[in-house]
């Protein structure tokens, strides 16, 4: 299939499924969990054959429902966060970084929060926002109704500018922003998290309301801070204290998914509520022990950057079952608003580019029309020229090939993997198939002109202080510290995600 018609037979898909051609779904209105974690790669799940991890609950999950084989997200957080609640890629959204005010989601993209509250749904977040951290960019007047939130990209994460957490913030204890005011909690961060979104589910329960409850923890993201409890599980299978307490924090997750699928169960409304897990990029601290055979891990544009976990469980409504058509995060929009029933206006239905899952989970064993998709880790350093980084670390994949530029920069450096014969990447076969090099390419250089109108952050200077430290200050009293200043220095070093620290002019 040409590209021309490729592009014609996804618009005809999105025309039949804005018509709510696949009616057994469309329009349920099931109550909607959103389990997303930060920084689990797909082989992190004891399901997936990670010899040393024990994830019951999340395999539970897996086995009751759809499962998304070769479902993809973008290389890191606030990236893969905006295209799942616009349905377009992070670029177009004006996300380049996941810090320097470029992991702001524009204010003219309409979210899908938005659209669920404009059809009845409670709205609830619970855990890492990383989409903003100004006011104006909370979730809270992004269309959620319930906001429970810590700032930045990670508990106690403070940048240069706008993106920042509480002062001082730890993962046990943490404040929490709570509907525009600090709260100070007692306990793990994931324990709060879920404490308190199953809390809010049971009042919306109890209302009769339909809800959708989006649980994004920052674990088990670094620093790796595991309970004690949960790290002594790994202590001595694997090869560091990092990794044994990366481990425990999935161990953690584990366990409170599994409070909340009691919990559905005990309230009575198991069937009536679509429960969706996925994680947001690559692995990080697991691949030293298990990497589903994937080369690449988060920050990279491998297939083993960007392969996530996709599992869709609805019991009495979903048949499990594998799905191995190809599909991304920026179809996971399209496809809760068909299933909610939402009336999407003329220009939200322009701004989503994902396609509608709904007739793959109605038949896992279907097929949809071969599509393109593009990725780019971005992170180019502040205020220089895109174009200097347009071939670094970018990749182009449709179903069967996967053209990969991991060190190029103004000029690509493109190497060509058949992923349906050699998912590890393994054998370059660009020069045997330089047509296939040639065509997906140029998909690659169109797309690179589109997005570029639209990479509205590049230029923005941030606050002095970042909103969330002030606003605690003001809350709490204080001030900021001599480090603090030094954070907020757009002209000294800067801790990069992760927690080294980088030159600014070295951005990853």
């Amino acid at each position: 299939m040409t590209l021309p018609l490729l592009r014609l037979g996804l618009v005809l898909l999105i025309g039949l499924h804005g018509a709510s051609a696949f009616a057994a779904l469309a329009g349920k209105r099931p109550n909607i969990v959103f389990f997303f974690t930060d920084d689990q790669g797909y082989g992190d799940i004891s399901a997936h054959g990670n010899p040393v991890l024990k994830t019951p609950n999340l395999d539970r999950i897996r086995a009751e429902g759809v499962r998304f084989t070769d479902f993809h997200v973008s290389p890191t957080c606030a990236p893969t966060r905006s295209a799942l609640f616009t349905g377009r890629h992070e670029f177009k959204n004006g996300i380049t970084h996941t810090i320097l005010e470029r992991e702001r989601l524009t204010l003219k993209a309409t979210t899908l929060a938005q659209v669920l509250q404009g059809t009845g749904y409670a709205t609830g977040i619970f855990g890492k926002w990383h989409l903003g951290d100004e006011p104006e960019y909370w979730p809270s007047r992004r269309g959620f109704t319930e906001m429970f939130i810590h700032g930045a990209g990670g508990i106690g994460q403070s940048y240069p500018g706008s993106c920042g957490d509480a002062p001082g913030n730890k993962y046990f204890d943490p404040a929490i922003l709570h509907n525009g005011t600090f709260v100070k909690t007692k306990g793990y961060c994931t324990d709060v998290f879920y404490a308190q979104a199953t809390q809010w589910m049971d009042a919306q329960r109890k209302a009769g309301k339909p809800f959708f409850a989006y649980i994004p923890s920052n674990a088990p993201h670094a620093p790796y801070i595991a309970r004690p409890e949960d790290k002594a599980l790994y202590d001595g299978k694997v090869p560091n204290d990092q990794t044994a307490s990366f481990l425990g924090m999935v161990h953690n997750i584990d366990q409170n998914v599994g409070k909340v699928l009691a919990k559905l169960d005990e309230w009575g409304i198991a069937k009536d509520t679509l429960v969706v897990f996925m994680n947001d990029n690559g692995g990080t601290a697991g691949t030293s022990v298990f990497n589903a055979w994937m080369r690449g891990a988060k920050g990279t544009a491998w297939l083993g950057g960007t392969r996530a976990s996709s599992f869709w469980r609805w019991p009495g409504t979903l048949k499990p079952a594998d799905c191995g058509v190809l599909a991304a995060h920026i179809d996971f929009f399209p496809t809760i608003a068909e299933i909610t029933g939402a009336k999407l206006t003329d220009e939200v239905r322009r701004q989503v580019e994902g396609r509608s899952l709904v007739p793959l989970l109605e038949n896992p064993a279907g097929t949809l029309p071969d599509r393109v998709q593009f990725t780019h880790l971005g992170r180019w350093p502040k205020h220089s020229d895109p174009n200097l980084a347009k071939f670094a670390m970018c990749s182009v994949r449709n179903p069967r090939w996967h053209l990969v530029s991991p060190n190029g920069g103004k000029e690509p450096k493109w190497q060509l993997f058949d992923v349906k014969a050699d998912y590890s990447e393994k054998d370059d076969v660009a020069a045997q198939h330089p047509d296939v090099v040639k065509q997906l390419a140029a998909a690659y250089d169109q797309w690179w002109t589109d997005v570029q109108p639209l990479l509205v952050n590049e230029k923005v200077v941030g606050p002095k202080l970042n909103p969330f430290a002030e606003l605690y200050w003001k809350q709490f009293g204080g001030g900021p510290t001599e480090a603090d200043y030094q954070r907020m220095d757009p002209t000294k070093p800067w801790p990069a995600p992760g927690g080294e620290t980088k030159k600014k002019a070295k951005a990853k």
